[in-house]
């Protein structure tokens, strides 16, 4: 009997661990799940607060004249392209250095980044501001009507003030973003956005400034979140630990921040450029005027969407650059596929709803019959594009928390430039599908990167990802600098 229970009891107790492991796992993955889902709709409702200040603003010139409408409607197109996109990707950023060094509990080094970020991105502002000054003549060079190139210069140049307000919150959002503390962003952006509307209506109207107002209301806005962040960082205990700091001794990590930042604005821009060539390829198609009104519906829709799934990609990103540094892999790993199931219900939900509204939803944008059909023929496609996208935008935020964004870039360049626009050319122009083919064209890219991204994350080894997120933390301090900094 005894020698039964010296054989058995290994056995039993193996299988107990076992079971113990297994238990264990499953709650690091509940929990991962928890802390994504809190986050994630809040960052939703701050990313999509925060796109709606040009659509307020472009509604309200709408109601000056069609001149001003078109416009504006191109300069912010050509904003997108040129400015707010490439601000927007090079903040991703701070999402590995911030995220990665707040979970290594590195909060002396956590503001030096955040304050190196905001130096960055406003040199960066500085040579988009020389191409914003002369748009209209660019415009006029690329064969733009010559009355709507000019109202678009005009536009851009009182746009350049919310250029750089823009490349200081963005910084600021990595800031609050990577500490988890999103509610902060979340009342500012919503009261922003509730002051923006009687702000831009008084400064277009009252004020009798016209489409300029509009550009100019976007700067004050976007200097108002700054001021309200700002305060918050100065006088909120929550951000005791984690002051941002200004001296030369921050500014030694710029070289770092673009090695990363460049890689993750190509990541953004890439995509970006490639739907807004889709429209540029529909105007030379038969019948240009349906073919780029049914596209830019889509592409509409589909921008407004991409707010949802970038939003849920900021929270794992946080989550996996917070674990990493922390040395958790394992807790890592969980976040990322907890992040994929709550992509996957939300491709779902939205895609379904698309679907089912899909002989209608024309009629939000256009009286025209012809328009609704179109629109009601291409949401099946769209609704590919959504689930890609839901998928893409939350892989995307893996890529920014473990670091490796230059592997996010290449396969953008790939995905979209070698296969996307070529075959969206041979669908649309060779086999003469039209519009219908150059979104087939685009969902094929998308498909394309998302399944390399998915494969990617699956190979990951998050043992050696945790070890070089210690060694991007500790590269820090190695070359430290024995300079004073001020607190902000």
């Amino acid at each position: 009997m005894k020698e039964i229970e010296e054989i058995l009891l290994p056995k039993l107790s193996n299988e107990n661990k076992g079971e113990e492991t297994l238990s264990s796992k499953t709650c690091s993955f509940l929990q991962q799940l928890k802390k994504l889902s809190f986050m994630a709709a809040p960052m939703v409702m701050v990313t999509v607060s925060q796109f709606l200040l040009q659509v307020v603003s472009l509604m309200m010139v709408g109601h000056l004249d069609e001149l001003s409408l078109s416009g504006v409607a191109l300069a912010t197109s050509f904003a997108d392209v040129t400015g707010f996109s490439i601000l927007l990707g090079m903040a991703g950023a701070l999402e590995t250095l911030c995220g990665q060094t707040f979970g290594a509990e590195q909060f002396h080094k956590f503001g030096n980044y955040t304050f190196c970020a905001i130096v960055s991105l406003i040199l960066v502002c500085v040579p988009i501001s020389l191409i914003w000054v002369f748009m209209d003549k660019l415009l006029i060079l690329l064969g733009q009507d010559h009355a709507i190139s000019l109202v678009a210069g005009r536009y851009c140049i009182w746009l350049i003030p919310a250029l750089y307000g823009y490349a200081i919150l963005q910084a600021l959002v990595r800031y609050f973003q990577a500490q988890s503390l999103i509610f902060p962003m979340v009342i500012t952006s919503v009261f922003v956005l509730v002051l923006h509307i009687p702000l831009c209506w008084v400064l277009v109207f009252k004020l009798g400034l016209g489409q300029n107002g509009a550009a100019l209301s976007i700067g004050v806005s976007y200097g108002i979140s700054v001021l309200l962040l700002g305060i918050y960082i100065k006088y909120s205990s929550a951000c005791e630990k984690t002051k941002i700091l200004l001296g030369m001794n921050a500014l030694r990590s710029i070289k770092k921040f673009f090695q990363l930042g460049v890689p993750s604005a190509l990541m953004v821009c890439l995509e970006w450029w490639s739907f807004e060539l889709l429209i540029i390829l529909g105007g030379l198609l038969p019948n240009p005027e349906l073919e780029t009104s049914v596209l830019s519906i889509c592409l509409n829709i589909g921008t407004l969407h991409f707010y949802i799934p970038y939003g849920i990609g900021a929270a794992v990103s946080t989550r996996v650059s917070n674990e990493l540094g922390a040395g958790k892999p394992q807790a890592a790993r969980d976040a990322a596929l907890a992040v994929i199931i709550l992509a996957f219900t939300e491709a779902v939900v939205v895609s379904s709803a698309l679907f089912c509204f899909r002989h209608v939803l024309g009629f939000a944008f256009s009286n025209e019959l012809e328009v609704v059909h179109y629109v009601a023929k291409i949401i099946p496609l769209l609704c590919l594009t959504v689930s890609v996208d839901s998928l893409l935008g939350v892989l995307c935020g893996v890529v920014r928390g473990i670091g490796i964004q230059k592997i996010g870039a290449v396969t953008n360049l790939a995905s979209y430039y070698a296969v996307g626009i070529p075959v969206a050319m041979l669908l649309g122009f060779g086999l003469h599908l039209n519009g219908k083919g150059l979104w087939i064209g685009i969902a094929t890219g998308s498909t394309l990167q998302a399944t390399v991204l998915a494969l990617t994350t699956a190979f990951i080894n998050w043992e050696k990802q945790a070890t070089l997120a210690m060694e991007r933390i500790t590269e820090y301090e190695h070359g430290a600098l024995p300079v004073h900094n001020d607190v902000v």
